[in-house]
This record gives structure tokens, C-alpha cells and sequence, in this order.
């Protein structure tokens, strides 16, 4: 049987609840072909508290950051969703960056911390491996649900304007002799190491046959201070997320080289997850939270609801921004700069529940964890405890939760949007690059530039 074949309903290791467990939020959406996708309707199926499915906490602290992929949390709280469920008293806690969500989920609420909520991938997995955790302390997590896909790009300081960057880099030569020309490399940034943003900007360099590693130089920077250095030169790359490529234009600090729906359409961005000792004590307040936030990705994707969604998103409670910032991204209308073509469409935008080839956004296909943690092994991240495939594949096995998704979504009665399985199935690239998760080998062969 081969490990994405079938579904396994498993109690998360009984013998890790001795240490800490966390939870993470990762973000995954989805649009419908005329506009994002609403599930059952554009109104969510009622689904009143019974009473054997009382949960047995009303209270939850989710942590989030101020960007597109935390909105479903944000709604659940505000649409009051969370309260229909029965979790009436959960707090969604702003996180100062993602190094202070994964110390505040290490020590949980009880200690002022989080319980779980909005994560890059792969840091669930990495978190409960006590791969990036103070002292190397194990937390075990659990991975719920996707929250949303897209809502990212690769933007590009002006200085570099009419070099030839878009999608695809057509003159190598001016990235890779960049420090024997002006006595440095080309600067790339992302928000965290070896996560999400950090793995779109590798692929994208890696497709046109830049060495991220070795042709130019890789840095965590936070998004603000990334800013302040394309103004000034200092930094000539960024993968971002929204609503900050449509400033970048905007502002005129640069230009979009591309998003992330054109490198990768509908793929897996960040994801709700949570301590595992929380779920494993509280299943029924877990599977409340799921379906409180699945409801809200389903009224956010609803198209008559985006300019309620944005306005309270850019609240100074939530993303401290304007209207006018947030709109654009919502709207799919995204200006690229430097002579691209701009979009129009919202299918390009963020999304959250389906996407219009009628596969899920929200469901967490392990398949997804699977290209996350190849991708790992493919730059030599974590050498010492992401050894090969199979450690990969037990992490995810342990990680995922896909089995309290299933149960969230038939007792709320999203059943038509269940998936048949746990994989997506073959995954295609912008550069013709394929990721079957059933051979995940032939994936890491067939890349050209990897790390030893």
C-alpha cells in the first residue's frame, strides 16, 4: 500500500505527551472558476452544538501575524463562528514575527504563550522534531488545516528594473557576476529560515539556474526592515506575502517579478496548527475550532463578502493598514511593474476553501507536507534529523491531523467538499517540474540544483 493511499485514524504518540505539544496554523485557499469557491453555498451550513458535542474548553488562544493567510482567523473570531461552535471564548493573539509564535506555542497558554494557530510550512513539523525550538525541545503538533493558497510574489528592488526579471530570469550573468560588479551578491530575503517564503524564492532561482546557495546571498529579514533596504539598494529581492507586494509597487520602492500562482497554481501556503497535548485533551473543542474556521473560510471566499472582509482585516485591531492597500490583493488586482502585464483576476489572489479545479484548499493533504519536508531534504536543511524520506514521511504520519478534519467537516456537514483521499495527486511547477508524492525520489532527481 502505498502511503498516501488511504486514511489512518491514529491517536497522536502517546508517549510524547510527557513533553510539550504545540499546534500551527498553515495557510492553504482555493477559488471557484467565475470567483473563489464557496463550498456548500454562500451560506455556511448550519451546524447548531449538539449536546454530545459540547466541547470540553471554551477557551483557545490562537496566535496569527498581520497577513492575508490569518484571515480565516480573524473572521471565525469576528463573524462569531468560533461562538457558534461552542469555543466562545478564544483569543486570537497577534504574534510579534514567527520566532515569537514559536516561543509563545512552546510554552502554551498556561504560561502566557499560544495554543497554536497560523503557521509557514514546514514549522509545525519542525516544532514537534524540537528542530527549531530553544535547547532543541520537542512539541509535539498538530497540523488541522490549510488556511489559505497564494497571496505571495517575488518582488524586486526598482534599481533592478529592465534586467530581465520576471517568472523566468533571462540574464543569468547579471545575478551571478552581481559582487564583481558592485562588490557584494545579490541580497534575497524572507521572513523565516527554511519555511515557506524561504522555499519560493529558492525554486524561483533555482528554475532559471541561479544556485541560491552559492550565486547569491539568502537572509532572514523582517518585512519592514526588507523594505527600508530595496528603498535603499541595500536589498535587491523579497518574497513577500499581501498585502505588501501591492505597496511595493505602489510606493514605488519596486516591482513584481512574479506570484506565486504562477510559479505553483493553488498551492499549499500556511496552516492552522496546535499543540498536540491541547487536541489530544480537548478533541471536540478541536474539531469546534475546525469548523468554526472552515465556516469562515467558506464566507470569505464568497465574493459578496471581500468588502466586508477587507475592512475588517485592516482594522488597527488586526493588519493596521488601509482599505485602499488590502482591496487590490483581494480583488486579484495586482500591479506588477517594470513592463508586466498587470492582473485582473481573483483567482490569482488569495483563496480559502476550493480552488476551481474543485479540489480542496482547506484540507491538510499530507501529500502537501510530503513536498515541504522533500524540499527540505533537497537544500540540506536539518541534516542531523531530517536524514531521508522516511523520517519525512513518520514526521507527517504523526503531524497530521487530516483524520479530525474529516469528522469536523461531516458533522458540520460540508460533505460534499471532502476529499476522496489524502493526496492532491501529481503536483506541476511553472518550469515543467513534477512532484508525484508516490515517488518523491524521482522529484529530487530530476532537480539540477540542489544541495549535495
Amino acid at each position: 500500500m502505498s502511503h498516501f493511499s488511504g486514511l489512518s485514524r491514529r491517536k497522536f504518540l502517546l508517549t510524547a505527551s510527557a513533553s510539550a505539544a504545540g499546534a500551527v496554523l498553515l495557510k492553504g485557499c482555493t477559488t471557484s472558476s467565475s470567483g473563489p469557491a464557496t463550498g456548500s453555498g454562500t451560506s455556511p451550513a448550519a451546524s447548531p452544538v449538539a449536546a454530545n458535542d459540547t466541547p470540553e474548553t471554551t477557551k483557545a488562544v490562537l496566535g496569527y501575524l498581520p497577513i492575508v493567510e490569518s484571515a480565516p482567523l480573524i473572521i471565525a473570531k469576528q463573524k462569531g463562528f468560533f461562538d457558534k461552535y461552542g469555543m466562545t471564548d478564544v483569543t486570537v493573539a497577534k504574534q510579534a514575527n514567527w520566532a515569537g509564535a514559536r516561543d509563545n506555542v512552546t510554552i502554551g497558554s498556561d504560561a502566557g504563550g499560544i495554543d497554536g494557530g497560523q503557521w509557514q510550512m514546514p514549522m509545525p513539523h519542525l516544532i514537534h522534531e524540537g528542530i527549531i525550538t530553544l535547547n532543541n525541545q520537542k512539541v509535539p503538533m498538530a497540523v488541522l488545516c490549510q488556511l489559505n493558497t497564494q497571496g505571495n510574489g517575488i518582488a524586486v528592488a526598482g534599481l533592478h528594473q529592465g534586467k530581465g526579471m520576471g517568472l523566468k530570469i533571462n540574464d543569468l550573468d547579471y545575478v551571478k557576476s552581481f559582487q564583481s560588479k558592485n562588490g557584494r551578491k545579490f541580497k534575497a530575503a524572507y521572513t523565516f529560515p527554511n519555511a515557506n517564503q524561504d522555499f519560493w524564492i529558492r525554486y524561483w532561482f533555482a528554475a532559471s539556474g541561479v544556485d541560491p546557495d552559492k550565486d547569491i546571498e539568502l537572509l532572514a529579514v523582517p518585512p519592514a526592515e526588507t523594505v527600508q533596504g530595496m528603498r535603499n539598494g541595500t536589498m535587491d529581492a523579497f518574497s513577500t506575502g499581501d498585502p505588501w507586494p501591492y505597496r511595493i509597487v505602489n510606493d514605488g520602492i519596486g516591482f513584481m517579478a512574479t506570484l506565486t500562482h504562477e510559479m505553483w497554481k493553488y498551492h499549499p501556503e500556511e496552516y492552522l496548527a496546535m499543540r498536540a497535548d491541547w487536541v489530544e485533551s480537548n478533541p471536540k473543542a478541536t474539531k469546534a475550532i475546525l469548523k468554526a474556521v472552515m465556516e469562515a473560510q467558506q464566507w470569505c471566499d464568497d465574493p459578496a463578502n471581500r468588502e466586508e472582509l477587507v475592512t475588517i482585516c485592516a482594522g488597527r485591531e488586526f493588519f493596521n493598514t488601509t482599505n485602499e492597500i488590502l482591496t487590490p490583493p483581494y480583488k486579484g488586482a495586482y500591479k506588477m511593474g517594470d513592463g508586466k502585464s498587470d492582473f485582473n483576476d481573483i483567482n490569482v489572489g488569495p483563496l480559502y476553501w476550493k480552488d476551481p479545479n474543485g479540489d480542496s484548499i482547506s484540507y491538510p493533504y499530507k501529500s502537501h507536507d510530503l513536498w515541504f519536508l522533500t524540499e527540505s531534504l533537497r537544500w540540506g536543511f536539518h541534516k542531523n534529523t531530517l536524514t531521508d524520506l522516511d523520517v519525512a514521511k513518520r514526521i507527517i504520519d504523526e503531524v497530521n491531523r487530516e483524520d479530525l478534519w474529516r469528522e469536523a467537516a461531516q458533522e458540520a456537514g460540508f460533505t460534499a467538499d471532502v476529499p476522496s483521499g489524502t493526496s492532491r495527486g501529481v503536483e506541476t511547477f511553472f518550469d515543467g517540474v513534477k512532484f508525484d508524492p508516490e515517488n518523491p525520489e524521482a522529484y529530487l532527481k530530476s532537480l539540477k540544483i540542489k544541495a549535495a
